[in-house]
């Protein structure tokens, strides 16, 4: 195995050409590469597909955890990646063992009693009041102006949330995710929130995912108490489902939009060939995957993984996009996917994202290019696509803006976002 330095897990190659950067990784590093968080912190970043498997496969080797962390004696309180590698959080990320899966039961079946129907309504309600914002002018960016408004707005509706509380929410989803200065107060702003919200529907229950939450809470510390949530509990669970909901759903819209209106084999997604919109989708979750790394799990013992050693308490980064892209399953990259999903976006194993949460995105991200085809059906990118940038961050990739044009039409109703 070779020697070579530790990669800082920063720069400009990791949003601004992430395929060339992960082959040489593979290339240089193997299958487990060593890599550098903020502050020098060291990690390993796992983008093979095989050995990403193997760890997301077996949650008591490589434990979701994050107490043993060998690392936390050096790591400051006000470490900018504290919000995405969060220490003693009563949150379901870190939450091992049966008490895990019943939290992982709980977020479901609250999610699984949404109404279809309901869900796109919302969507295409909300989808249908930003365009009304843009659609006179005849160009917007289409990221800004739309894309990152709109999962929040339909999930706070779920939530229980007013639409006056959704732009807080959105700076504040956006600063934790990107590891910005900002980030402990965005964690800060999004728990109080929630904390308020958990209150509201204690007092009013409603017919929304808080309020299914706090019943199912109840019921199981009526059968046996002591086993039932906590109100923090509850909270913690809150944002990790607004978190993971919010900025990927967005990065999903925009770099689908992005694949149709800069990829020729989407042509066709632009004049009503609906069965390209669902397939420019599944094409991004296997190569411009919103979700690129995650953190992490921690190993429980020595171990070994893809020639690397590992010692108890060091931390493992998934490299969900990597992994994707490893040249053992995907043999020719440049090949459409033909809707092949055994891609990482969604991870992996007992800690994945709940198939219901993968529904409701996949509705609103659906709902969401649709709306924008159907109102803007000559829209075209107003910029070359190669002058097109990223956000800064390590663990998501979506577009810094995407400025397009259109032929300007009228609101549908008088309204505005």
């Amino acid at each position: 195995m070779t020697s070579a330095a530790p990669v800082p897990l920063t720069g400009t190659r990791f949003h601004s050409e992430p395929a060339e950067l992960y082959r040489e990784l593979r290339r240089d590093h193997g299958a487990v590469v060593p890599v550098l968080l903020d502050g020098d912190v060291p990690a390993w970043l796992v983008v093979g597909y095989r050995e990403l498997h193997q760890v997301t496969g077996d949650p008591v080797l490589f434990s979701r955890d994050s107490e043993l962390w060998s690392q936390w004696p050096d790591i400051p309180d006000d470490w900018p990646m504290l919000p995405m590698i969060g220490r003693k959080q009563p949150s379901i990320l870190y939450t091992v063992g049966e008490r895990h899966r019943e939290r992982a039961t709980m977020i479901s079946d609250a999610l699984e009693a949404v109404d279809p129907f309901e869900l796109r309504g919302h969507a295409e309600k909300f989808a249908d009041e930003l365009i009304d914002s843009v659609s006179a002018k005849g160009e917007t960016d289409i990221i800004g102006d739309y894309a990152a408004l709109l999962p929040v707005r339909v999930l706070a509706t779920l939530f229980g949330f007013t639409d006056e509380q959704g732009p807080g929410l959105v700076s504040a989803l956006n600063a934790m995710i990107n590891g910005t200065p900002d980030a402990l107060a965005g964690q800060q702003h999004l728990g109080a929130s929630m904390a308020q919200l958990v209150a509201d529907r204690k007092a009013t229950p409603s017919n929304d995912v808080v309020s299914r939450m706090l019943a199912t809470a109840l019921a199981q510390e009526a059968v046996t108490e002591g086993s039932g949530f906590t109100d923090e509990e509850i909270v913690q669970d809150l944002m990790v489902m607004l978190a993971a909901g919010h900025q990927p759903t967005a990065d999903w819209i925009g770099n689908s939009l992005r694949l149709m209106l800069t990829d020729d084999r989407f042509a066709a997604s632009l004049f009503g060939g609906r069965h390209s919109v669902a397939e420019a989708m599944n094409e991004v979750l296997w190569e411009d995957t919103p979700s690129q790394n995650i953190a992490g799990r921690w190993a429980s013992r020595d171990t070994q993984l893809g020639g690397r050693r590992i010692r108890s308490g060091d931390m493992l980064l998934l490299g969900l996009q990597g992994a994707n892209s490893d040249p053992q399953v995907r043999t020719d990259g440049s090949a459409l996917t033909g809707g092949n999903n055994a891609h990482f976006s969604f991870g992996h194993g007992e800690h994945r994202c709940p198939f219901p949460a993968q529904e409701v995105a996949e509705v609103i991200a659906r709902t969401g290019i649709e709306v924008v085809l159907d109102r803007l059906p000559d829209i075209d990118l107003a910029v070359p696509a190669e002058s097109l940038t990223r956000r800064p961050s390590p663990w998501l990739r979506g577009l810094t803006e995407l400025p397009v044009r259109f032929t300007p039409t009228p609101a549908l109703g008088g309204t505005s976002a």
